[in-house]
């Protein structure tokens, strides 16, 4: 981990009323199966609990969230500082008029599915998206023709001291891929609008979103998602293909022979198997083609210890 210190991360920080664990793993966790420990989890009860830990926690102590880690990336020496896991009491879902109302924990699948169940249209693309509405708003998560930016009306967020701020479209400065969100704060939820549909011909929509995912996308793998943006005028996956990457490995790390642009972890990868067979790609790329390839996956943490302790 980081270098060792006289007195624990752990009993450095504010009590809490949800849970603190030092050193938990995070390996079972993210969809790669990789990646070193978090030196403190925090679960924080609800928004009281977080806001109150944020204004009394040292102001040294970094805070990186961590929402089901679906396009993430941990390196083997784990994370330095504090992990915050949002739970049930960040996961509300709401339908209020023909918009959805969602807390920053609450799964993009389940706000599609909640808005299907009150007939709000326009929502099918999340069912596409696996992840969690606070990491797509940080992002501008997209897919199959829609992005968070055309649906978003405000954002919530906590700065880095707990107080916070509800944020609109326009102060989102959404472009693709990444928003003005600051790299310190902390969504909270958000208000997505949508318009008045029928529930069949949403379900019909989010089913063939589904089978499109499914029939393209290694969804079954360990993978993490789509490993890198599109470039401008460019498909990622074609460059990737044409750079004689399908398939290529790095130990127990492979590009997928599905979708060139997923990396999958066969079974015995290491982070660092990952992030050098995705660095071999974007060498390969460049070479080939011109074109710098830039992560879409977020990679987090530090490298293992020579030795191969953390």
């Amino acid at each position: 981990m980081a270098a060792e210190r006289h007195t624990p991360l752990i009993e450095r920080l504010p009590a809490v009323r949800g849970r603190l664990t030092a050193e938990a793993p995070l390996n079972g966790v993210t969809w790669f199966r990789v990646g070193g420990p978090a030196e403190v989890m925090f679960r924080p009860a609800d928004r009281d609990d977080l806001l109150a830990f944020l204004a009394a926690k040292p102001a040294d102590v970094p805070v990186t969230v961590l929402g089901v880690a679906s396009n993430v990336l941990i390196r083997d020496g784990g994370l330095p500082g504090v992990v915050l896991r949002l739970g049930r009491g960040f996961a509300d879902i709401a339908a209020e008029g023909s918009d959805i109302l969602c807390g920053a924990a609450a799964l993009d699948l389940n706000v599609a599915t909640g808005a299907k169940l009150a007939g709000i249209a326009g929502l099918e693309f999340l069912s596409g998206v696996p992840g969690t509405i606070g990491g797509a708003v940080r992002m501008n998560a997209g897919a199959y023709g829609k992005e968070i930016k055309d649906v978003l009306v405000w954002a919530e967020a906590t700065d880095a001291r707990g107080q916070v701020h509800r944020l609109t479209n326009a102060e989102l400065k959404f472009e693709y891929r990444r928003s003005a969100l600051p790299a310190d704060w902390i969504c909270l939820g958000a208000r997505l609008a949508g318009e008045a549909g029928a529930p069949a011909e949403i379900e019909a929509r989010m089913k063939e979103i589904q089978g499109q995912r499914a029939g393209s996308q290694p969804i079954r793998s360990r993978t993490g998602g789509s490993t890198f943006k599109n470039p401008p005028g460019h498909k990622a996956w074609q460059l990737i293909d044409a750079a004689g990457c399908r398939g290529l490995k790095v130990g127990g790390a492979q590009v997928s022979e599905k979708h060139c642009n997923f990396l999958i972890n066969t079974g015995e990868a290491t982070a660092a198997d990952l992030e050098n067979l995705g660095e071999e790609v974007r060498r390969r790329v460049k070479e080939t083609s011109g074109v710098d390839l830039e992560w879409e996956i977020k990679r987090l943490g530090v490298p293992a210890a020579k030795g191969g302790t953390a």
